[in-house]
């Protein structure tokens, strides 16, 4: 079995409970979200809790959002954990992580997928096209959408 993992990280100027506030809540994420805007038409499903623990979030849509699903597992101050299924276009099951470490007045937050390519398939394809080179570039949009949004909302109002 191939084992990957593949962690991408910012620094964000807001407390973890600003960004924690975007992490739990599958609603918030289409404000920051890097695939959340590959299709207009994306049909979206939440069922569950309303956030935190056991919030669910199902999603199908065109050739690049494909199909697929997310649920929190576990959420503390510090670390927000996930399960990550996707359906299509290639059928997958990931670990997600983030975890928030106060760093003075900001927030250190690291992106974490973990998972393993059990198939031959999914093996053949990581040999073509490594995690990192896949969704590497998405993670590093996702966490500047994540950081203009949260110091968006820290910021003091005068």
């Amino acid at each position: 079995m191939s084992e990957f993992q593949m962690t991408r990280s910012t620094t964000i100027a807001a407390p973890p409970e600003v960004i924690l506030a975007e992490l739990v809540d599958f609603r918030r994420w289409q404000g920051w979200s890097p695939w959340e805007d590959l299709d207009p038409d994306l049909n979206r499903e939440f069922t569950g809790a309303d956030s935190g623990v056991g919030a669910h979030y199902a999603w199908s849509g065109n050739r690049k959002a494909g199909q697929g699903s997310m649920e929190i597992t576990s959420v503390t101050p510090s670390e927000v954990a996930l399960d990550l299924n996707f359906l299509k276009p290639i059928k997958a099951n990931n670990k997600i992580r983030f975890t928030l470490t106060p760093d003075g007045d900001a927030t250190k937050v690291d992106w974490t997928m973990s998972g393993s390519n059990d198939t031959l398939a999914s093996k053949l394809f990581a040999k073509v096209m490594p995690v990192d080179k896949l969704v590497g570039k998405d993670f590093d949009k996702g966490l500047a959408q994540l950081k203009a949004l949260a110091e968006g909302a820290a910021a003091p109002a005068y």
